[in-house]
């Protein structure tokens, strides 16, 4: 595991979209010039598409090579393509039709009814062979060294479709699976597993709102990855909690020394 969590706290939930996305552009950039390419995992919901949203009016944003960046998703509803509910289509919305990207480089995951039909496994499947082709000797698993992969934080403490007590979050050789029976909707969803998520050099977790305190109270205190898969999603290099203070409402703060910049 890397080392304990680190806490980034701000005031609201527009504040911490800025500075999420401030936070993700720098670290595209030093990744860019450090490589030639960076590669960084999306997440979808209120929070994900904020630090989208935000960086898309950010006056840096030309810093990035576009080009020369590769987006993947740690989870996506399984639903036909264009969907407004698919986390890409959302993802396109917020940011990605505004800037020019290498189509080769978005890695959307499957929708149903295309090549695998209905079949959210077959579609899992055909995800990790793309994420495995991706992967190269140096990496430490079955899956690329994400840059950064970045994951909303459920009110019951779900990350990605990993979901408390559910089959999916006790998996541990697969790097991505098919999620039936997901207790929020829809039910099928594709999801990355918790081997893929801390193969990343960084992991970040967003939680904004008054009901996303309890769910970082509780990650953040000790409970174990099957009750709580936020607890168990972590970075080899560094694991980062984006929160506001709603958010953070429930924390022993004290517990927790701010983050490094």
């Amino acid at each position: 595991m890397s080392s304990s969590p680190q806490l980034v706290v701000h005031r609201d939930k527009d504040l911490m979209a800025q500075a999420a996305a401030a936070r993700l552009l720098t670290k595209i950039v030093d990744a860019q010039a450090a490589r030639g390419a960076a590669s960084v995992v999306l997440t979808g919901g209120r929070n994900g598409n904020g630090l989208l949203a935000a960086l898309a009016t950010s006056p840096a944003r030309d810093a990035i090579d576009w080009s020369r960046l590769d987006l993947w998703w740690g989870d996506e509803r399984f639903l036909p393509e264009g969907d407004p509910d698919r986390n890409v289509t959302q993802a396109r919305e917020a940011l990605l039709d505004a800037v020019p990207l290498d189509p080769a480089r978005v890695h959307a995951m499957p929708a149903s009814e295309g090549v695998y039909g209905n079949d959210a496994d077959a579609a899992a499947e055909a995800y990790a062979q793309e994420l495995a082709a991706a992967a190269r000797p140096e990496n430490h698993a079955e899956v690329p060294s994400f840059d950064v992969l970045l994951l909303g934080v459920g009110p019951d403490t779900h990350v990605a479709s990993l979901f408390p007590e559910h089959p999916g979050v006790r998996e541990t050789e697969r790097m991505v699976i098919g999620v039936h029976g997901a207790p929020k909707p829809p039910p099928t969803r594709i999801s990355l597993t918790l081997p893929a998520i801390r193969a990343a050099r960084e992991v970040w977790l967003l939680a904004a709102g008054e009901d996303k305190a309890k769910a970082a109270a509780i990650a953040l205190s000790g409970a174990g990855e099957i009750q709580a898969p936020a607890a168990g999603a972590y970075g080899r290099a560094r694991t980062l909690w984006l929160l506001d203070s709603a958010a953070a409402s429930q924390l022993p703060r004290e517990l927790y020394p701010p983050a490094l910049a």
